[in-house]
């Protein structure tokens, strides 16, 4: 038996991010709990030139976002990252869950070849669609949250490992 396209990215998709959602309403309630103003938290970094808390949610979303839609052949949706509370980050994960569950497993399946091309910083990457979903889409989606996570838990939130890897 072989796992499929769709099953080794939109549920593995939505649980990291169940999961991310989880770790931030830790992160608020701690706030609340401690009395520290909320945006200390959302704009924390674990080093001066790596971006805040808020930026790894927001990229986590996008990562993702727009992987499942370059594998489907669909746009995109676009957010405006201007997110500055738990609530609305937590939303936006919200959003995002909601984005993906609208994909189908016809519309990934399939893609393992598919040519896709991306603009970067400084050069173009292409990639074929395994290779896109496995090694480019996922790491960035796991980089992103465990740095979430990784943030919050230097602050003090009480995490461990099974926020990170949620329920089975």
């Amino acid at each position: 038996m072989t796992i499929s396209m769709y099953q080794a990215s939109i549920p593995v998709f939505i649980r990291a991010l169940n999961n991310l959602a989880n770790i931030l309403e830790k992160g608020a309630a701690y706030a609340e709990t401690k009395k520290i103003d909320p945006s200390v938290l959302i704009n924390s970094r674990l080093s001066p030139d790596m971006l805040p808390l808020s930026k790894q949610v927001q990229i986590a979303s996008d990562i993702v976002n727009r992987g499942a839609a370059r594998l489907a052949i669909v746009e995109a949706p676009k957010f405006e990252d201007n997110e500055t509370t738990f609530a609305q980050l937590i939303e936006r994960i919200h959003k995002t869950i909601s984005q993906l569950n609208t994909f189908k497993p016809e519309q990934i399946d399939g893609s393992e070849e598919k040519e896709i091309t991306l603009q970067m910083r400084d050069t173009t990457a292409s990639f074929q669609g395994m290779p896109y979903l496995l090694y480019f889409v996922l790491p960035n989606l796991y980089f992103h949250v465990t740095t979430a996570y990784d943030i919050l838990r230097h602050c003090g939130v009480e995490l461990g490992k099974q926020d990170f890897l949620g329920q089975p």
